[in-house]
């Protein structure tokens, strides 16, 4: 089977490699269509920063090239002992984010702050690979939402945006902010007008902001880089908001979201930046608002209803995720615009057993051609 493999910054090598064995517990996946994220291009342009490439993982003991992804589902094709609950041809989503489900954190509903919590396809291997394993713990079922293999690959990343969501305690007509509608943003303007609330999405990329209101926010707010987006939000939404969702992680997109943000809201940091960010604690203080944080998601709690949230959309998924590239073409085509800040698409899929790329379900097989790079044409489909 084929696999990228990380090896270390710049590093990334499409290795034939033998088909992995599950153990106890485990699921073997045959994977058609993984994501790759903001993640997945900072450990390739700068890394290793999570990976364990030069000291073993304190929880999986893996050490060395690792099989990048953790957006990922597939269907069954082998179980290992002591499965229950799934059987082969199974489409399944993987969560990605282990928990051991017996300590304090686990017990308590916060399996996201296991005390021995680890990332497939960071800290071990992970799903950009033909035959990935998975915990069957950390997998659900999602053929019989009538979910395909693409969409099994969106509900990881849909689940991180759901978890956000609830960490601002959104309430229906509730008015709510999503600062920067890429990636996650944008499954989190869908989840939060699925929920009744009010959107506003906020971005500097027109198009992005186009696909923000066929998710469903209400209006769409041009950011400009050179002044704060808070003044244009106030007004769109006759004054403050009840929730700022920050996903930019830019430092004076903190600063605005506090200046949108009504007294006693919420304000949710889902961005990280490369640095510390200061912060007007009068402004918090005095105007009683809450700043909190988001860590992945609980499977528990979100994964169920992420997938159902996937479900949910009657036109699908192909203006967030139009293609699948192969595998070959995952760092020209996929990281690197990523690291450049100039993807073509919001969220781009891999298929490690495609040839050429191909249109994600839902899309049109003649549009590609408008969603690739340059680099790509010679392999569009007329």
């Amino acid at each position: 089977m084929r696999a990228a493999v990380y090896h270390g910054a710049r590093d990334i090598r499409i290795e034939n490699l033998p088909v992995p064995v599950p153990g106890p517990g485990d699921l073997l996946l045959k994977v058609r269509s993984a994501g790759i994220c903001g993640t997945d291009a900072l450990e390739w342009d700068r890394g290793p920063i999570l990976t364990p490439v030069d000291q073993p993982h304190p929880v999986t003991e893996h050490q060395g090239p690792t099989i990048l992804g953790h957006e990922f589902g597939g269907r069954v094709v082998d179980l290992g002992p002591e499965v229950d609950g799934f059987g082969a041809g199974d489409l399944v989503a993987c969560v990605a984010g282990i928990s051991c489900g017996a300590c304090a954190g686990c017990k308590a509903g916060t399996s996201n702050f296991c005390d021995r919590y680890f990332t497939l396809g960071i800290d071990g291997h992970g799903g950009l690979v033909g035959y990935a394993v998975a915990p069957s713990a950390a997998c659900l079922e999602v053929g019989r939402l009538g979910l395909d293999d693409d969409r099994a690959a969106l509900v990881q990343p849909m689940s991180v945006a759901l978890h956000a969501l609830r960490q601002g305690e959104l309430r229906p007509g509730d008015t709510a902010v999503v600062l920067g509608v890429g990636g996650v943003g944008a499954f989190l303007v869908y989840a939060a007008a699925q929920h009744g609330a009010d959107v506003l999405a906020v971005d500097l990329d027109p198009a992005r902001l186009a696909v923000a209101e066929a998710l469903g926010a209400s209006a769409a707010v041009r950011a400009d880089p050179d002044s704060s987006p808070a003044s244009g939000v106030l007004g769109y939404a006759g004054g403050p908001v009840a929730v700022v969702y920050e996903v930019t992680g830019a430092p004076a997109a903190l600063t605005a979201a506090l200046e949108m943000v009504r007294p006693r809201g919420r304000v949710v940091g889902i961005g990280l930046g490369a640095h510390p960010v200061p912060i007007d604690m009068r402004r918090i203080t005095l105007r009683e608002i809450r700043l909190v944080g988001t860590r992945a998601q609980v499977f528990e709690a979100d994964f169920a209803d992420a997938a159902s949230l996937v479900a949910s959309r009657p036109q699908g998924w192909s203006d967030v995720a139009p293609i699948a590239l192969p595998l070959d073409q995952l760092v020209p085509d996929g990281l690197l615009p990523m690291v450049k800040g100039r993807p073509e698409r919001i969220k781009t899929l891999i298929d490690p057993w495609a040839t050429a790329i191909r249109p994600a379900s839902g899309a049109r097989a003649g549009s590609i051609d408008r969603v690739v790079s340059p680099s790509l044409e010679r392999v569009i489909a007329e």
